[in-house]
């Protein structure tokens, strides 16, 4: 476990940003540095252009952050690269992905509302909160997230596990959904499982909630128990689905998403609940 600590804010600190770590961002790409397979966030002092438009998101174990977007179609100097968010899962503590997340969302907030989405007019910066505001028609952008649940469906000592055909990588994980204007979390977790593969829910539980930038959303997790109906995928989202238990479990996500967090916390039940083996 990390042992990290961030402390989120808005107002950047009066001090100079050569020692800050510059969060930068393309759409869901973070500008990295990688010696020997060990990854590292750049310093203000190495693009120190950027580090003077960057956002104040918070310290990290003391270190100023900012985020900011790259330049559109600008190579990364020599020694970093752009990565995709997820790929930093198992190179990075939860913690610092925690702080790229949050700084991927806020680069693009700070991008696409640049202009008033009602009148056009260029927006400008609020001081003392995470805002920008039309000069024009006072209308404010606040960067924002879009509600999704995620749900482990269990039956007996087997849990339903599905591969969705767009996953970048072919593995099994959890049902998920966004939730739709005018729905509760509980009843987009019924809405989506039945449309995904057909089943019937009950015993829906609350379980936790994870920030999920590479969708830029918050995932609250639940648990649920099978009801009945037929399992049956919808062949657009979700590729294939079956029930699995922990001596046939296929590949899962990895062990910082909420998804395995899930998935880890039913077979620790299963086990304890199996009691000892022998004498």
């Amino acid at each position: 476990m990390s042992t990290s600590r961030f402390i989120p804010g808005h107002e950047p600190p009066d001090r100079g940003r050569e020692d800050a770590l510059l969060f930068a961002t393309h759409g869901l790409e973070l500008l990295i540095e990688e010696r020997d397979g060990a990854v590292s966030i750049p310093k203000g002092a190495a693009l120190p252009g950027l580090a003077a438009e960057g956002h104040f998101i918070g310290a990290l174990d003391g270190v100023d952050c900012y985020a900011v977007a790259w330049p559109k179609e600008q190579e990364p100097p020599a020694g970093l690269k752009l990565v995709g968010g997820r790929n930093l899962f198992r190179q990075v503590d939860e913690v610092l992905l925690g702080v790229a997340g949050r700084a991927l969302a806020i680069s693009e907030w700070d991008i696409t509302h640049r202009f008033c989405g009602r009148c056009g007019t260029p927006t400008d910066l609020v001081s003392g909160e995470r805002a920008r505001r039309c000069p024009s028609c006072r209308t404010p952008f606040y960067p924002r997230i879009a509600p999704a649940v995620i749900v482990l469906v269990t039956r007996g000592d087997s849990m339903l596990l599905a591969r969705s055909s767009n996953f970048p990588e072919a593995f099994f994980s959890t049902l998920a959904g966004f939730v739709e204007p005018g729905e509760s979390l509980e009843e987009t977790v019924h809405r989506e499982v039945k449309e995904e593969v057909g089943v019937e829910l009950k015993n829906l539980r609350y379980f936790g909630s994870q920030p999920w930038p590479f969708g830029r959303s918050l995932m609250v997790g639940f648990t649920a128990e099978y009801a009945g109906g037929e399992l049956r995928v919808d062949d657009k989202e979700i590729a294939e689905a079956g029930w699995f238990t922990a001596d046939t479990l296929p590949r899962i996500p990895p062990r910082l998403s909420i998804a395995r967090h899930l998935i880890d916390s039913f077979l620790e039940r299963v086990k304890g609940s199996a009691g000892p083996s022998g004498p």
